[in-house]
């Protein structure tokens, strides 16, 4: 149809410079060319990415070995630091992808060097439970693994939703907020079939085609990617320049803009996170009966990708329009109404947690109402500040913005990794704190107070707007 978004350029495509890419985007009203293949891509490798960490949890509580085949399995603390500490680790390369993107290498080549590096993390990580054939511990193999995991997962991110950005100009620019939409529905369209694929591949087949899998995936993501590569938009690195542009006006501008944004919302990630680690933990001791099937604990994931793809949607439609009735529905009122949503996706689990440790069994819906409830709130947290953060950023500082707004990410779950820390500390000391249903409440109370801060900093926030081919 004429009226279709993925139309051809109207418009000849701008000259290619030596090497045969374009720099500049395509002067057309239509969605770039390159688009499809970055969805597409970007589907896969979330697939390979939350297929691993979805049973990460399981397989370090119930499956790790030890060189000698006896169980290794850690603790429930101890997995929870490990797990954090992991999330935290990839999502603080995104920084140090963006810097080799910026200065050195571009987007199209970082993310493809890095995706090969990821998809010996998964084959690593395939190989943990198997000392015998590689000669290192499923412990030291595990660190190995997901190090590399965190190098390539984390060196990509911030250079793939930047490269989404890139391929915009100014006809088109009123398509990314469309564009940024379908990006996170190709997320949580892997994810979701991913959550509730690789946990019965644990159960059946054992850790290593459950993590095998996803590496597969991997793999196919990088290839498509590579198959788009005549039809992107290459933006050089700026070499040298960029730590120059990074210490500009503008650059310190924008980073002294966003950082508190980024601190504030860091703690959104704290409670978010920890639906793969202490909701799953906590699901194995609820009835998991839906519909006459019986969930697997690490299975319940997957209610946040699929109500993702259900209530994109109906944000978009519905809820949205209606609010905006109400009130001028800037980015910054959505974020700050997702962050006071994410309070009671807290409150729900801490009265879960009272009922189990009364004896009761309560039923999985109890937890699925907090995902409703906490999914609702990432809609309006993190698809809107991943918008936000890219148009508020230079146009030479795209992927390094992006970095920091992802550091946000390492920063809530190292904020989790250190409170479990103090708990184990506080329990080798013989000394009991933030148990059973005091856990719940500590991060529910944490989060409301992150949420009147936010609303007390944003009514002094000031940015500018920048975008690919504007001003140029």
């Amino acid at each position: 149809m004429s009226d279709s978004p993925y139309d051809p350029p109207q418009t000849e495509p701008a000259a290619a410079p030596t090497g045969g890419y374009r720099t500049t985007p395509d002067d057309t009203a239509g969605i770039p060319p390159g688009i499809p293949y970055i969805i597409g891509n970007e589907a896969a490798e979330r697939f390979s990415f939350y297929g691993m960490r979805a049973i990460l949890y399981v397989f370090m509580t119930e499956y790790l070995l030890r060189s000698d085949g006896s169980s290794g399995a850690l603790d429930e603390t101890t997995a929870n630091i490990w797990y954090h500490n992991f999330v935290t680790a990839a999502y603080f390369f995104p920084v140090m992808g963006a810097l080799l993107s910026d200065w050195l290498l571009g987007k199209y080549r970082t993310i493809i060097l890095l995706s090969l590096v990821y998809c010996v993390g998964h084959a690593a990580m395939a190989m943990v439970d198997f000392p015998s054939q590689t000669g290192i511990s499923p412990k030291t193999m595990l660190v190995m693994a997901l190090t590399l995991i965190a190098v390539g997962t984390g060196g990509i991110k911030p250079c793939v939703s930047a490269h989404v950005g890139d391929q915009f100009g100014p006809r088109n620019k009123g398509l990314m907020a469309r564009v940024f939409t379908w990006f996170y529905f190709s997320i949580n369209f892997g994810s979701a079939i991913s959550t509730l694929l690789t946990p019965k591949l644990l159960e059946w087949y054992g850790p290593g085609v459950a993590f095998g899998v996803p590496g597969v995936l991997m793999f196919m993501a990088t290839v498509l990617f590579w198959s788009g590569r005549n039809r992107f938009v290459h933006v050089p690195p700026t070499g040298n320049r960029l730590f120059a542009e990074i210490v500009s006006r503008d650059g310190l501008r924008a980073i002294a803009n966003l950082t508190p944004l980024f601190i504030l919302i860091a703690v959104f990630w704290s409670l978010f996170d920890q639906t793969s680690s202490t909701w799953v933990e906590q699901a194995k001791h609820m009835d998991r009966s839906v519909f006459g099937l019986e969930l697997n604990p690490s299975q319940n994931q997957a209610t946040n990708p699929i109500l993702i793809l259900l209530l994109i949607p109906v944000f978009g439609l519905v809820i949205y329009p209606q609010l905006g009735r109400l009130v001028t529905l800037t980015p910054l009122r959505k974020i700050g109404i997702g962050l006071f949503l994410t309070v009671p996706s807290f409150v729900i689990p801490a009265y879960v947690q009272r009922w189990i440790d009364a004896g009761e069994t309560p039923h999985i819906g109890w937890q699925i109402l907090a995902y409703l409830v906490i999914t609702a709130a990432e809609i309006m947290v993190s698809i809107t500040a991943l918008e936000f953060s890219y148009t508020q950023a230079p146009r030479t500082l795209k992927s390094f913005i992006m970095g920091l707004f992802l550091l946000s990410v390492a920063l809530g779950n190292k904020f989790t990794a250190f409170v479990n820390e103090v708990i184990q500390s506080q329990r080798a000391a013989g000394v009991e704190i933030l148990e059973g249903e005091n856990y719940y409440w500590f991060f529910a109370a944490a989060m409301l107070g992150t949420a009147v801060l936010y609303v007390l900093w944003s009514q002094f926030y000031r940015g500018q707007t920048y975008i690919q081919g504007e001003g140029d």
